[in-house]
């Protein structure tokens, strides 16, 4: 058994093994007795007397994460196995029964205002610590060597942080398959604790986590979680004349790809934040700094006529452009912090964005201001199609850009969007927003006009 070494709620006991009633437990303490041990996995609580006469040869079930614990003993086994160059991790896992599905936790302490540091404590009393990782002390690629020594497409991760920690965890996997190691490739759930997270709010983990739900329900919601595929893209930015001598700067794109207002609000956030890094602790700090610079560039309008500047393809056919200010090309359905771009409000009901069918939307933006109607629904982007390639040509000037919000300034280039590969994911099914319902209830009524029509 694994002793509690903190401590949850305090509840009455009796000896798992005696019978005898051993008071109000609270951690390693209870109320007038010494002498006693509580596991915190199959919550068992016995005096030590009867844990050396009794329950010394008992195994712990290990309690209602079972499904997740990596046990002490299977790591000793494995580490044998090893010695004796026998690997049948098969034969050894089936012990653990076929929903046996190993959790690994990796947090980014920097993120959500510190909580991350806060959530490695809590698991910890969980779980077995070996299995969990901080992502400051320890790099993902490093954490996930423990894949390795879990039976195949067996694990799962949950990655603690904001969706440029997802994305740095999905580069690590992918290096995974790089290496032939395919077969241990584990499936991500996301805990949100950065600024946007639109990533995690399309696969139903929410906008933003802040400790209002017990750990013990993540877990739970990690166990129920259904397996689906994201598109992850290549985004190649190659310099025109005097720097094309340079190496094309090369991305991997989770979320989405900017160019114009969306980006200049980046860039301008991440400079400040260079400067000033401790006073971004927050998430709404983070938000009250977007808004002000959405809101200065609305004055300023720094990136009008966009559409004299560049040129669009969509699978290799020209795209002629209204005038905007800005372009974003679209994975998932979320952006902006909570809203589905693509679809869109009003009486144009559109198909629902995919993140699994090969497709980017592209959409474009007359400005700032009109960022901010869109994400408060008063209206809507210029869609202008979908592609499974996309190309831009930025013929002169220099222009921000944004790849899953990292920003940069931009001069003359082309830029290429290819698929790359798919990361295994997993959704969390939880309630709706009301950008979803009304969403879906959008679709529900253009199919059933279609069906009238038909």
């Amino acid at each position: 058994m694994r002793p509690e070494p903190q401590g949850p709620a305090q509840a009455d006991k009796a000896c798992s093994a005696s019978k005898k009633y051993l008071g109000l437990v609270s951690g390693l303490s209870v109320v007038g007795t010494i002498g006693v041990t509580w596991c915190i996995w199959c919550q068992k609580t016995v005096h030590d007397e009867c844990m050396q006469n009794s329950l010394k040869n008992e195994t712990c079930n290990l309690g209602e994460f079972r499904n997740l614990i990596i046990p002490p003993y299977y790591l000793f086994s494995v580490s044998q196995m090893r010695k004796d160059k026998k690997m049948d991790y098969v034969k050894l896992a089936s012990s653990y029964g076929q929903h046996w599905t190993p959790l690994i936790i990796l947090a980014n302490t920097r993120s959500g205002n510190n909580m991350g540091e806060t959530l490695l404590g809590q698991f910890k009393t969980l779980l077995n610590p070996v299995q969990i990782f901080d992502l400051t002390k320890t790099t993902p690629a490093k954490a996930l060597q423990l894949c390795s020594w879990l039976p195949f497409n067996s694990a799962r991760i949950l990655v603690c942080g904001g969706d440029g920690t997802v994305g740095w965890v999905l580069d690590a996997i992918d290096d995974m398959k790089i290496k032939g190691q395919e077969r241990y490739v584990p499936q991500v759930a996301i805990l949100p604790l950065g600024t946007g997270n639109d990533l995690s709010n399309t696969l139903g983990w929410g906008a933003g986590y802040a400790g209002e739900v017990p750990v013990e329900h993540i877990l739970r919601n990690v166990m129920e979680a259904d397996g689906n595929k994201l598109d992850r893209w290549k985004v190649q930015v190659t310099n025109k004349g005097y720097y094309s001598l340079r190496k094309p700067k090369v991305f991997t794109m989770n979320n989405y790809f900017s160019i114009g207002p969306d980006a200049l609000m980046a860039l301008n956030f991440h400079a400040h934040r260079e400067k000033s890094p401790s006073l971004f602790s927050s998430r709404i700090i983070n938000k009250a700094v977007y808004f002000f610079y959405g809101t200065k560039d609305c004055l300023v309008q720094e990136c009008k006529d966009l559409n004299k500047k560049i040129e669009l393809e969509l699978d290799g056919e020209r795209i002629d452009l209204p005038n905007l200010e800005g372009i974003i090309v679209l994975n998932i359905g979320y952006w902006g912090g909570g809203c589905r771009l693509w679809e869109g409000m009003g009486d144009e009901p559109y198909p629902l964005a995919r993140h699994d069918d090969g497709l980017l939307e592209v959409v474009g933006v007359n400005g700032s201001f009109h960022c901010a109607q869109i994400q408060v629904k008063l209206a809507n982007p210029v869609r202008l199609g979908q592609a499974h390639t996309v190309r831009l040509i930025l013929k002169n000037s220099k222009m921000p850009m944004q790849v899953d919000g990292e920003p940069w300034a931009q001069g003359p280039c082309t830029v290429t969007i290819t698929h790359k590969t798919h990361a295994l994911m997993l959704s969390h099914s939880g309630e709706q927003t009301d950008d979803d319902v009304s969403s879906v209830s959008e679709q529900e009524l253009a199919k059933d006009q279609t069906d009238e029509d038909t």
